[in-house]
Parts: C-alpha cells; sequence; structure tokens
C-alpha cells in the first residue's frame, strides 16, 4: 500500500482495546497487530520468564496472573495512582507507553519504515492534565505527538469522509470502556465544525460490566472485591463475557468454579437492564447538554451515530432510539471508527492529496476559569468562587484574557488556582494548575495583573499572567494533580468540616435553591450564565447577613428567575 511521504499514523488509545490506523491514497486503513488481530487489549504484565507481555497474552494473564498484569489504566491518567506488577510500581503513563510502543512497532512493521508522529484520540472531557499525561505516555514510547483529537471528533471524521461534500448536523454518542462523550457536528462543502461537546470522563461500559459482576456475585453470595484477586479477575471476565452475549440473547448462564465447587449463574437481559439503568441515566444529561450548548433541538439533528464497543449494548441503542424517535447509524465498526477518524486527522497533518478539499475545526469541550473571591459585605470576602475564562464549546484554537486584581493593596503575589469545569464553586470543579504571580512595585503602582489563557487544538491550556507593574509573565506549569487529595487528608478535612456550626445554607431550602442555580449554572452559557452567576453571588450576600425575613425574600425573587430559565428543555 502507498502511505503519504510524511508517515503519521493515527492511533485510538482505548480503555479495553487500542487501535492504529494510517491514511493512503484509498483513505484510512487499520492496521494489524502481530496476532493479525486489529484491536489490542490495553493490558500489560509480565510473563513467566519475566519479559514483558502486551495486548492479548496480557490480557489473558489477567486470570491466572492478577498480581502480575495490570488493565483499565487510562482512567488514572494523570493521577499519581500507581498499578504494581509483581515487585515494580507502574504510573498509568508508563502502562499506556508499553500498548503505545506496541502499536507503533506493529505500524513499523505493516508500513515497513519507521513511524514517529502520531495523532492520539483522547475522550472530548479529558482534562488538560489528562491530556498531558497522554502526550508525556507517547513520549515514553518514542512518538511525538502531532495532536490530540477528540474521540467523537475522530468518530465523525471517519463518518464525514464518506460525504464530504454533503451537508448535515450529525451527533455522535461514543461510549467505550470507560469513557463517554457526545459531539455535535456540522458538515457543507468539506469544512466539518464541531459545534458543541459534553460527556462524562468515569462513564462506560467498564461501568456496566462491575454492576453485572456484582449481580452475580450477589448469587453466588459473595462480593467481588471480598475474595482473592484470581476469583475477582475471574468473575469480572465472566461478567464480560455474559454483557457481550446479552447484546444478542435474551438471556445469559455460564457455570462459576468456587471453592472448587461449579456454581451455576443466569442473568435475563431485563434484569441485566435493571442493575444498570442508574449507569444508564447518566447519559442523558451530557446529550442534552451538547444539543443545549449548540442551540439545536433534537429535531434538528440529520444523523445520529453510536460509536464505542459499549453502544451495542441493547439497552444503549433503545435509549438513542427513544431520545430521537430514531434509528442510531453504525454503519462503520464501533470499536474502529476513532482509530479510522484519528488515522484520517493524521492524513490532514501529512497535508494528504486525498484530503486537500477538507478543514476541521474544534472546540474546548469545558470551561477552564480560576478561582475568585466576592465581597459579601463591608470588607468581607467570601472564595471558592468560579470565574470562566474561556467557556465550554468555545472554536478552538483560542486566546483570551482578563485584568485581575488583589483582594489588599498591601498583597505580595496572587495565587492564581487553575480549575475546568461547569460549577460555580471551585470546590465542585478540577484542580489543574496553580501559578504564583509575584506583584511588585510602590503603593503607587498598578497591582493589577493581566490573565491569558490560550487552549490549543489539541486540548492542552496554556495560562500567563502579567503584572501591568512589571511586566514580568509567568506562565502555568502543571507539577502533578494538585486536585488528589489522600485519604487521610480527607478525613482529616471532613472532621474538620463536621465542627463547623451551621450557616443558613445549610438549611433544606437554601440549600435546595443554591443546588437548583448550580444545576442552572452548569447548563447554561453566556449572558444568562452571567445572570445566574450574579444571582448566586447575592444569594451568598444576603445569607452572609443572617436575616430569615431577607433570605426568604430573596429566595422567592430568585425562583421565579430561575423558573423562565428552566423552561427552555431539549427534550
Amino acid at each position: 500500500m502507498t502511505a503519504p511521504s510524511r508517515t503519521l499514523i493515527g492511533i485510538d488509545l482505548g480503555t479495553t482495546n487500542s487501535l492504529v490506523a494510517v491514511f493512503a491514497d484509498d483513505g484510512p486503513k487499520l492496521i494489524p497487530n502481530s496476532l493479525g488481530d486489529m484491536l489490542t487489549p490495553s493490558a500489560v504484565g509480565y510473563g513467566d520468564d519475566g519479559a514483558l507481555l502486551v495486548g492479548r497474552a496480557a490480557k489473558d494473564r489477567l486470570l491466572t496472573h492478577p498480581q502480575q498484569t495490570a488493565a483499565r489504566f487510562k482512567r488514572y491518567m494523570g493521577t499519581g495512582h500507581e498499578m504494581v506488577l509483581g515487585k515494580k510500581a507502574f504510573r498509568a503513563e508508563e502502562l499506556s507507553s508499553f500498548v503505545l510502543r506496541a502499536l507503533k512497532a506493529d505500524a513499523e512493521a505493516f508500513l515497513g519504515q519507521t513511524v514517529d508522529e502520531a495523532v492520539i484520540s483522547v475522550p472530548a472531557y479529558f482534562n488538560d492534565i489528562q491530556r498531558k499525561a497522554t502526550i508525556t505516555a507517547a513520549e515514553f514510547a518514542g512518538l511525538k505527538v502531532n495532536r490530540l483529537i477528540n474521540e467523537p471528533t475522530a468518530a465523525a471524521l471517519a463518518y464525514g469522509l464518506q460525504d464530504r461534500q454533503g451537508e448535515s448536523t450529525f451527533l455522535v454518542v461514543d461510549l467505550g470502556g470507560g469513557t463517554f462523550d457526545v459531539s455535535i457536528l456540522e458538515m457543507f462543502s468539506g469544512v466539518m465544525e464541531v459545534r458543541a461537546s459534553a460527556g462524562d470522563a468515569f462513564l462506560g461500559g467498564e461501568d456496566f460490566t462491575d454492576a453485572l459482576a456484582t449481580e452475580l456475585g450477589r448469587q453466588l453470595g459473595i462480593k467481588p472485591d471480598g475474595v482473592s484477586r484470581e476469583d475477582g479477575a475471574r468473575l469480572r471476565a465472566l461478567a464480560d463475557r455474559m454483557k457481550v452475549q446479552l447484546t444478542e440473547a435474551a438471556e445469559a448462564s455460564a457455570d462459576f468454579s468456587l471453592k472448587g465447587e461449579a456454581r451455576r449463574v443466569t442473568i435475563t437481559r431485563e434484569k441485566f437492564d435493571e442493575i444498570t439503568d442508574p449507569i444508564l441515566k447518566r447519559l442523558r444529561l451530557p446529550i442534552q447538554r451538547a444539543i443545549s450548548d449548540a442551540s439545536l433541538r433534537a429535531d434538528d439533528l440529520h444523523r445520529i451515530i453510536t460509536v464505542g464497543g459499549a453502544t451495542r449494548m441493547p439497552s444503549v441503542r433503545q435509549l438513542v432510539t427513544r431520545l430521537f424517535k430514531r434509528f442510531p447509524e453504525y454503519s462503520i465498526d464501533p470499536d474502529h471508527v476513532v482509530a479510522l477518524g484519528a488515522a484520517v486527522q493524521a492524513g490532514l497533518a501529512a497535508r494528504h492529496k486525498a484530503l486537500d478539499d477538507v478543514v476541521m475545526t474544534d472546540v474546548c469541550p469545558f470551561t477552564l476559569g480560576f478561582e475568585t473571591s466576592i465581597q459579601v459585605g463591608e470588607g468581607k470576602y467570601e472564595h471558592g468562587h468560579f470565574s470562566p475564562m474561556i467557556e465550554r464549546n468555545t472554536v478552538v484554537p483560542v486566546s483570551k484574557s482578563d485584568i485581575v486584581s488583589p483582594l489588599h493593596p498591601n498583597q505580595s503575589e496572587i495565587l492564581f488556582r487553575i480549575f475546568q469545569g461547569e460549577s460555580p464553586f471551585v470546590k465542585d470543579n478540577i484542580q489543574i494548575g496553580t501559578l504564583r504571580v509575584p506583584l511588585k512595585g510602590g503603593a503607587k503602582d498598578d497591582r493589577s495583573v493581566d490573565i491569558r489563557y490560550t487552549y490549543d487544538t489539541s486540548g492542552v491550556l496554556e495560562v500567563e499572567a502579567t503584572p501591568l507593574a512589571s511586566k514580568k509573565t509567568e506562565r502555568l506549569v502543571i507539577e502533578g494533580n494538585p486536585g488528589s487529595l489522600p485519604r487521610d487528608e480527607i478525613e482529616k478535612r471532613l472532621k474538620a468540616l463536621a465542627a463547623i456550626k451551621i450557616h443558613p445554607r445549610d438549611q433544606q431550602e437554601n440549600a435546595a435553591l443554591i443546588a437548583r442555580m448550580r444545576a442552572a449554572y452548569e447548563n447554561l452559557l453566556g449572558d444568562k450564565r452571567q445572570s445566574v452567576g450574579r444571582l448566586i453571588a447575592e444569594f451568598e450576600g444576603v445569607m452572609a447577613r443572617q436575616d430569615p425575613r431577607e433570605i426568604n425574600e430573596a429566595r422567592r425573587q430568585i425562583e421565579q428567575i430561575l423558573g423562565n430559565f428552566e423552561r427552555d428543555d431539549v427534550f
């Protein structure tokens, strides 16, 4: 086959399976691994001879040698979590690099040339730390990341290439092993434009498997985490197989050996749907949010595309069908489509002549901002509020700036705490970094700081802060994951919170109103979002004065305003 002179590969680095593809003269092509399979299980382990195993060989040893094998590590990308194989501990970036290294070797064997550059897909809802961890994993594997591409965007590229001159608006529902993403795209005259993205970075097919494993354990009188690692691994593998069987059959049965005795377990599709219904319900909000952010209604969508192996579950397809009153498309294998789309993006990056008429745009899938303080009384400030800089679904690349002033005239520095999320309070968002900015100069100097956020097409954020007095720019450096707390610190904070006296905010009616405002804030954008943000700040100020009559009146007025905002529903 003929590959472009500058060879970039496209990689789908998945929670359960990973794939590699390349864009050639006749379009994107999947590359088989050394076993001839397109899917390489995202599993790593040691063999009996001490050699490192990747893929199917490692996955098979999950059942027999769970102490020597690791899987599902994608969910730990960008955290300090380590998984132990034998006597050695590995971070998720290191384990992912072994998978990437194997895919790189498969591509080089297939193409007959060295490959050192790639486009790698990531969940749309991966934060800045997770994206940088993915780039680090690639670096460990000897690959330069040309670009990170959001998984639903990659899937849309694969589908859009089939009808590049057509005009349509389509929604991609991507439910993989560990993550869930939704994107809305418009295709016109070879231009593919992402309108909106939403998702959940901790929701996927593996959660359905876990729920089924718990149910099978109930039938056996055991808990999956209350048995040996070997038995737990076998039980989970059985649950995974039965989950797959239920995509075609109404019932699945199997024998499970426990303490030398074969025990029969059975699950019907109806029972499976019942135990996984809470997981299924979590799919609705990101879908509705993406449509709302794109200023569309369900009827405005021409095509509904399902991506990811977990969308094969009948309950998932039925949910999508009910929401949109039409059957979703899956003409391209759901397991393959993201890798094929990543290969198309690789072809675009390599300026392949077959893609001269294709243009791709993308958006920032989440809101980026920093912690700020709001005045709630004379000389009194409440900390912990979120100030958005780049709102979700802003077209990228993008750069925005704002002027920030210190709270006190004699401050020697400003500490910017950088967050990603949709909550008006930073404690409910994800901290992705900190930036200390020294404030120099005399009392008469301007103490303000110009803060700038720049978000690129790979979804990596740069933050710059420039004091107007010194003109010396400070740049954000991510160090570990500031949002991760150890268990002893969590327990310490819980005890400290228990000792705090009850504030009016914690009264039932006030707590309900705050929760309602936060939900509205998360789902709105632009002027409406700013209005709700002001309502939150105003109510905070009223509660700080602790006058029950004033609080009740403010609550009544705010509920009326919120009711007007909430009448616009997608479905």
